[in-house]
C-alpha cells in the first residue's frame, strides 16, 4: 500500500511538472529580468545625462550666436557711419572740384589780364630799345619850351614810370596769387581724397569684419543644428529605453503572475494529493482483509491520478500559437524566426555614405510580419523616418535583444501587447523615409540605442 502511495505522487508530481514546464514569453527568471531592468535604467541615466550636456551645448552655442549677431549689428552700424562719411567726403569733394573748376576760369581771366600786361611791357621795352631807354625822358625833358612845360613834362614821367612800376607789382601779385589757390585748391581735393581712402579702408575692414561674423553664425547654427538633431536622437533613445523598460517590468509582473499560478496549482496538487492519500490509506486500512476489493480501490485511484495528469497537460499546451496568415513565411525552429515574406533587397552595412543597421526585406501584395520571438511590444508609433514602426523586446537566455519593424502600412500591435513568435505585428508598407514597398528589419543585441551600436546582422540570427 505504501508503494502504491508512493506512485500515486509520482503521478501527480508528473503532472506539476508538465504545468511548471509549460512554455512561456518570459522563459528566464524574475533576477535576469531585474538585471536588464537595472541595465536599462542605468542606460536611460546616461541618457539624460548626455541630453543635459547636449542641451547645454546648444545654450552655449545660441548664446555664442546672439553675440555674434549682435556684434553684427554693430559692425552694419558703422558701415552705415563709415557709408556716410564718404558720401559727406564725396560731396566736398565734388564741391572742391566745382571750386576748381571756378578757379579755372579766373585762372583764365588771370592769364589773360597777364598776357596784356606782358604786351603792355613788351611794347615799353621795344620802345626804349628803339630810343636808347633814358634818352628819351630826356628829350621829353629838353624839349619843353618852358618851366611850366617842363614841370608838366616831369609829372608825366613821374606818372609813366610809376604806372609801369604798378603793373609789374599787380602782375607779381596776380601770379602769386594764382599758384597760391591753386596749391590750396590741389592740397584741398589730395587731403579728401586720402580721407576718402581712408574711409574707403575702414569700411572694407568693417566689411570684412561682417562677413567673418557671418561666417561664425552660420557655422554656430550648424553646430545648433547638429546637436539639436542628436538631442532629437536622444530623446528618441530615451523614450525607447522607457518603452523597454515598461516592457520588462510588464514581464516581471507577467512572470510573478506566472509563477504565483503555478505555486497556487502546486499547493492545490499537493493538497489533493494528501487528501487522497489519506483517504486511500483509510481505505487501506478498512479493507485490509479483501485483497480484491483493495486492487479495485488502487485501480480507481490511479484513473482518477491519470485524468488530473491529462488535464495538466492539456492547460499547460495553452500557450499563444502564432496567427495562421497566408504568404507569413513558417516559424523556423531557431532563437529567431523570418519576420516576412520576400527577397534581401538590401543588407546591412554602409549605404548612401550612412551606416544601414539592418536589412531591407522586398515583395510586392499584402504581405504580413510577423514578431521573429516571443517578447513585449515595448514602442508602436509613427516616425518620421520609420514610418509606422513596432519595436519588441525580447528576453531571452538572460540576454535582452531589441527587433525593430519599420516602413509597416499598418501596425497590429500596441505598446504593452505580448506577443508570440511567429504572430502577425503589422503589413508590409511604404511609409517613412522609404523608397518602395518593404520591410525594414533590425536585430539589437541589447537595447535599441540612436547611434545603433548594439545592432547586429540579422542574417546572422534568422533563416534565408
Amino acid at each position: 500500500m505504501k508503494k502504491n502511495i508512493i506512485a500515486m505522487n509520482a503521478s501527480i508530481m508528473i503532472g506539476l511538472g508538465s504545468i511548471l514546464a509549460a512554455p512561456s514569453v518570459y522563459a528566464e527568471s524574475i533576477s535576469d529580468l531585474e538585471k536588464q531592468k537595472e541595465s536599462i535604467q542605468e542606460k536611460r541615466s546616461g541618457v539624460e545625462s548626455n541630453i543635459s550636456e547636449t542641451e547645454k551645448k546648444i545654450d552655449s552655442l545660441q548664446d555664442k550666436q546672439m553675440t555674434a549677431e549682435d556684434q553684427i549689428a554693430a559692425i552694419e552700424a558703422k558701415i552705415a557711419e563709415s557709408a556716410k562719411k564718404i558720401d559727406a567726403k564725396n560731396a566736398e569733394i565734388t564741391q572742391t572740384k566745382k571750386e576748381i573748376e571756378a578757379l579755372k576760369e579766373e585762372i583764365k581771366v588771370l592769364k589773360e589780364r597777364i598776357a596784356k600786361r606782358n604786351e603792355v611791357l613788351k611794347e615799353r621795352a621795344l620802345s626804349f630799345q628803339e630810343t636808347g631807354g633814358d634818352v628819351n625822358y630826356l628829350e621829353v625833358l629838353f624839349g619843353s619850351s618852358s618851366f611850366g612845360d617842363l614841370v608838366d613834362r616831369v609829372g608825366a614821367v613821374a606818372t609813366i614810370a610809376e604806372a609801369d612800376r604798378d603793373i609789374l607789382k599787380q602782375h607779381e601779385l596776380d601770379k602769386k596769387d594764382l599758384e597760391e589757390k591753386q596749391k590750396a585748391v590741389e592740397t584741398k581735393l589730395a587731403s579728401l581724397e586720402v580721407a576718402k581712402a581712408e574711409l574707403l579702408e575702414i569700411q572694407k575692414q568693417q566689411k570684412q569684419q561682417k562677413q567673418e561674423k557671418d561666417a561664425l553664425v552660420k557655422k554656430l547654427k550648424q553646430q545648433t543644428e547638429k546637436h539639436e538633431h542628436e538631442k532629437m536622437g536622444l530623446e528618441e533613445e530615451k523614450a525607447n529605453l522607457a518603452a523597454q523598460e515598461k516592457a520588462i517590468k510588464s514581464a516581471i509582473s507577467l512572470e510573478h503572475q506566472r509563477l504565483a499560478e503555478l505555486e497556487a496549482a502546486r499547493k492545490k496538487a499537493a493538497a489533493e494529493a494528501k487528501k487522497r492519500a489519506e483517504q486511500e490509506a483509510a481505505q487501506a486500512a478498512a479493507q485490509a482483509a479483501s485483497q480484491a476489493a483493495s486492487q479495485a480501490s488502487e485501480s480507481k485511484k490511479q484513473s482518477t491520478s491519470s485524468g488530473y495528469s491529462a488535464k495538466s497537460n492539456s492547460s499547460a499546451s495553452s500557450s499563444p500559437a502564432p496567427s495562421n496568415v497566408s504568404q507569413a513565411p513558417a516559424v523556423s525552429s531557431g532563437t529567431f524566426t523570418r519576420p516576412s515574406a520576400g527577397y534581401v533587397s538590401s543588407t546591412m552595412g554602409e549605404r548612401w555614405n550612412k551606416q544601414h543597421a539592418g536589412i531591407d526585406i522586398a515583395a510586392s501584395g499584402t504581405v504580413p510580419i510577423v514578431a521573429a520571438a516571443d517578447g513585449v511590444v515595448s514602442r508602436s508609433y509613427f516616425s518620421s523616418s520609420y514610418g509606422n514602426v513596432i519595436f519588441v523586446t525580447h528576453s531571452i537566455g538572460g540576454q535582452q535583444w531589441t527587433t525593430v519593424y519599420a516602413h509597416l502600412s499598418s501596425r497590429q500591435a500596441s505598446e504593452g501587447a505580448v506577443v508570440a513568435k511567429g504572430q502577425q505585428i503589422g503589413i508590409m508598407g511604404n511609409t517613412g523615409h522609404s523608397y518602395g514597398q518593404h520591410l525594414h528589419f533590425e536585430l539589437h543585441k541589447g537595447p535599441w540605442n540612436y547611434s545603433k551600436s548594439n545592432a547586429v546582422n540579422p542574417l546572422n540570427y534568422i533563416p534565408n
